[in-house]
C-alpha cells in the first residue's frame, strides 16, 4: 500500500504500520491510541471556541502519540486536524522539539503567539 497522502481509504493502515507499543495485546488497545487523536481536535476546538487551553493535557496527549507512533505521528495529525488546528499543533511541536526539519505542509503556518506564551509559562 502507497502511503505518498493520507486518506480516509489508508490512513488507519498507516497508523498500524508505525504502531509500536509493548503494552498494547488488542485492537481495543490500539483504537484507544488512535482516539488521542480525537481528543487533541476536541480540546484545541475548545480552545478557539472559549479560550480555555488545557495545555498539559494537550502535551500529554501528543507525548503519548509520538510514544506510540514515533514519526508517523506528524502526518496523522495533519490528516486527523483541520488546517485551522494547524497553527497551534506546530506551536505544540515546536515547543516539544518534534516539529520535523523540512516540513512541506506546515512551512507556510504562523505560529500561535499566545500559545506559545502559554507554553514558556511552564
Amino acid at each position: 500500500m502507497h502511503f505518498e497522502s493520507l486518506n480516509e481509504k489508508n490512513y488507519l493502515m498507516f497508523a498500524i504500520k508505525h504502531y509500536n507499543n509493548p503494552q498494547s495485546v488488542t485492537v481495543d488497545d490500539f483504537m484507544e491510541d488512535m482516539k488521542k487523536f480525537k481528543y487533541l481536535k476536541r480540546l484545541l476546538k475548545r480552545y478557539l471556541k472559549t479560550g480555555i487551553l488545557r495545555v498539559n493535557l494537550i502535551l500529554n496527549h501528543l507525548i503519548i502519540l509520538f510514544n506510540v507512533f514515533n514519526d508517523a505521528t506528524i502526518p496523522l495529525l495533519m490528516y486527523k486536524l483541520e488546517k485551522e488546528y494547524w497553527s497551534l499543533i506546530k506551536t505544540f511541536l515546536v515547543y516539544l522539539n518534534r516539529y520535523p526539519e523540512n516540513p512541506a505542509f506546515l512551512r507556510d503556518v504562523d505560529i500561535d503567539q499566545d500559545v506559545e506564551s502559554l507554553l514558556n509559562d511552564i
